[in-house]
């Protein structure tokens, strides 16, 4: 009996999802090598993990750079244990006429019912749900910023999977319907000359809808270090999931990144983000960054009641007046001003800063982005924000200095 028996079938499947996930991370591995390492495994003692890993390091690798990644794989994929919740990041691989499990624990059945193949099938099946749903929760309350590397790669799956909508707004266009509110007098007409005078059929036309324009503004100052490359990712999903979004970076500058995340591919996308962004980790200029936005920006991406997302925690180091004049030109240009800040999300958070004191007057919806729960809560609020707008908190309170 080889070691491939000895493991009741479940080291074949997990060796052909690791050769999987080698080839996701760009490692070239052909079927012959698989076939090649399934021979060798046969004289490979399963107790000794070193002995594991050569075989499956000179049989799947050839050329010297892909070694790294190697290693890295092989620590992250064969260390977990079966119920952790980094499964999420690993690719599921469908093997023909096998489904891939992970091995379930065994139990001591008094009754005799291990031995019925059905029923095991049933139990392992539940099992397998019952650990991705807690897996997935525990993943969505996490707080982004204490994520780790293989949780970042879970999270990207989970991002990927969520749908967007805006509420749509009426336009001043309308189409021809067969039951509305407004009567089409050209058609209604044109149907009835046959009928004489009085019209007998009548036509009607409805108006017509679109998703509002979507605009974010993310910082990516210092403060911001532990959250802006998850956050990059959650705007790369929305500019993806939607129709007309813009997006900017800012931290001492303003910098549109539209284009660099059209592409495919979320790593690409943000890695070019990084080498275009000169003020990465920096300092913090809300007030600037927001002027230049409203003189070089507002009048093209604003228009056809947009919403505006800002994502900053706050920290400003410029003039605390210009924010606030700045950002309540901004309230006015817009259909909704939405301030999400990380921060928020955390026990005891108080809004004390000056550039949120200065902000927080006119800002129509303060809510927190720190988890994908968070994320989800944002998707409902973007997706019911009514036909009209909230009420403008235009004038400041009497506490604060006229601008």
């Amino acid at each position: 009996m080889n070691n491939l028996e000895q493991t009741n079938g479940h080291l074949l499947d997990h060796v052909l999802a690791f050769t999987y996930l080698l080839h996701e991370m760009g490692v070239d591995v052909g079927t012959g090598q698989v076939l090649e390492l399934v021979r060798a495994l046969e004289y490979v003692p399963m107790t000794a993990r070193e002995d594991f890993r050569d075989a499956m390091r000179c049989t799947l690798i050839r050329r010297h750079e892909d070694l790294p990644l190697f290693d890295m794989a092989f620590e992250f994929f064969w260390r977990l244990p079966e119920n952790d919740m980094l499964r999420l990041a690993l690719p599921q691989v469908k093997v023909p006429g096998r489904p891939l499990r992970l091995p379930r624990q065994r139990r001591n059945d008094q009754s005799g019912a291990g031995d019925d193949p059905q029923k095991n099938e049933q139990e392992e099946e539940k099992v397998g749900l019952t650990r991705a749903y807690t897996a997935s929760e525990v993943l969505r309350q996490k707080d982004f910023g204490t994520f780790s590397w293989e949780e970042v790669q879970a999270c990207k799956e989970l991002m990927r999977r969520m749908q967007w909508r805006i509420d749509e707004r009426k336009t001043r266009r309308s189409y021809p319907a067969r039951t509305g509110r407004r009567l089409d007098m050209r058609r209604t007409l044109r149907r009835n000359m046959r009928y004489g005078a009085e019209p007998l059929e009548l036509r009607w036309r409805e108006v017509r809808t679109h998703q509002r324009p979507l605009v974010v503004l993310c910082d990516i100052s210092g403060s911001m270090d532990r959250y802006s490359r998850i956050l990059l990712q959650f705007i790369f999903t929305m500019t993806n999931g939607l129709h007309d979004v813009e997006a900017f970076v800012f931290g001492t500058r303003l910098t549109r990144i539209t284009r660099m995340l059209r592409q495919r591919d979320i790593d690409d996308a943000i890695s070019d983000v990084s080498k275009q962004v000169v003020d990465w980790s920096g300092g913090t200029r809300i007030g600037e960054t927001l002027k230049e936005f409203n003189y070089v920006w507002g009048r093209r991406v604003l228009g056809r009641g947009a919403v505006v997302m800002i994502i900053s925690d706050g920290w400003d180091r410029g003039d605390p007046e210009l924010l606030r004049r700045e950002i309540g030109r901004l309230q006015r240009s817009c259909y909704r001003l939405i301030w999400l800040n990380p921060l928020l999300g955390s026990p005891g958070y108080q809004p004390l800063t000056q550039g949120i004191q200065a902000a927080l007057p006119y800002v129509d919806d303060f809510l927190p982005v720190h988890n994908l729960a968070s994320l989800e809560d944002l998707g409902k609020q973007l997706s019911a924000l009514g036909e009209r707008r909230p009420e403008r908190r235009q004038r400041p309170t009497p506490s604060q200095p006229q601008p």
